[in-house]
């Protein structure tokens, strides 16, 4: 998974926040957690949804639909101020935020959302063994 995620942040960088492949015309942003063990920092690139031009970015712990939670999910509960780089197709902008894990039917109308944009979402919630795919809400601070 390194090499695919370094292959995507390769191309994020160089194409302004707009990586192509599998992610070519979808909301990515780089999420820069603090290792929840280690304390180093780890770069994850990770599609996004953002309802409001001036609103928070909501990420998906969906790793796939995977049965565990992702380790970049672990890492935002032990530090939840961390940054993330977004980009307009020109221009990187790197900006502090913190998370907040979203529940109940907030929760649900989120991801409801992403999967409706983004169907492979859906697929992963049907797919997980997990009770939920976690939400992240990440705000400006």
């Amino acid at each position: 998974m390194s090499d695919f995620n370094d292959q995507v942040i390769a191309d994020f960088n160089q194409n302004g926040g707009h990586p192509g492949g599998m992610f070519a015309g979808a909301p990515v942003l780089l999420l820069h957690a603090i290792g929840a063990k280690s304390g180093l920092e780890r770069v994850q690139p990770l599609m996004y949804l953002r309802l409001q031009n001036d609103g928070p970015w909501y990420i998906f712990a969906s790793y796939g639909g995977a049965p565990k939670d992702p380790a970049w999910f672990r890492n935002l509960l032990a530090h939840p101020d961390v940054e993330i780089s977004v980009g307009d197709g020109t221009t990187i902008e790197k900006i502090p935020v913190r998370a907040r894990v979203v529940e109940g039917s907030e929760r649900d109308t989120i991801y409801a959302e992403q999967a409706r944009r983004f169907p492979q979402f859906a697929k992963y919630e049907e797919v997980t063994t997990r009770d939920i795919i976690p939400v992240i809400e990440l705000t400006a601070r």
